[in-house]
Parts: C-alpha cells; structure tokens; sequence
C-alpha cells in the first residue's frame, strides 16, 4: 500500500533507489554517472558497479565555486574529460532522483559535448 502522506527528502528516495535499480538491471556493464546535488554543490562521479571503484569525478567543492548552471556545465566537461582519459566512452546516467532540468540537464548536455554516450 502506498502512503499518502511522505515528505520531499523520502519521495526523493524512493525516486533515486527506484530509478538507480533500474539502471543497475538494464547498464549491461556500464558505467555509472552518477549526480549528488545539495543546495550548494553539484557533485558527479562515474563509477563501475562490478568493481565498486570510482573512475573518476568531478564536483564544485573542487572547482571552488558554488552550484549553478554555469559549473554545472564546468563539471560536467571536467568529469566527462577524465572519463575519457581512463578509456570510458559510454556510461548510463543517474540522476539521482533528482528532477532532470536546470543543474543536472545542464551538467548532462556539457558531458554529452565533451564525449561522454549515455
């Protein structure tokens, strides 16, 4: 039985283990990108789930700089370049249960420039 009555941060759980589940079952082996946002860091990390490593990742707190759509594209181009310099061309993308407009479309649109299939 559903419940009715959930708030924001367990609605965006459920999301997040519900669309991560479904990557999991249909990546045939790829790669993870996957992307944490808080209210003031964009965090993305491409990581191998046979393995349990990270490949590489990319994050405001390293660029110095607050989140918003202009690091998101610089994350976004930062983690897609170190990702092809370790031989990963396709990944699938996990947004996280976050919804995919402003940050999060913007960092997937710089990864998509910079190489990154998914």
């Amino acid at each position: 039985m559903k419940q009715v009555n959930v708030n924001r941060k367990s609605k965006k759980q459920l999301r997040h283990k519900r669309i991560t589940n479904r990557l999991k079952i249909n990546a045939n082996a790829k790669p993870r990108l996957v992307i944490s946002k808080s209210n003031n860091h964009l965090i993305a990390q491409v990581i191998d789930d046979g393995s349990m490593k990270t490949i590489a990742s990319s994050s405001t707190k390293q660029l110095k700089k607050k989140a918003t759509i202009a690091t998101a594209k610089e994350v976004g181009t930062d983690v897609a370049k170190k990702a092809l310099a370790k031989q990963v061309k396709e990944v699938v993308f996990d947004r996280g249960g976050n919804p995919y407009h402003g940050q999060i479309e913007a960092l997937a649109n710089a990864a998509r420039k910079a190489g990154l299939k998914f």
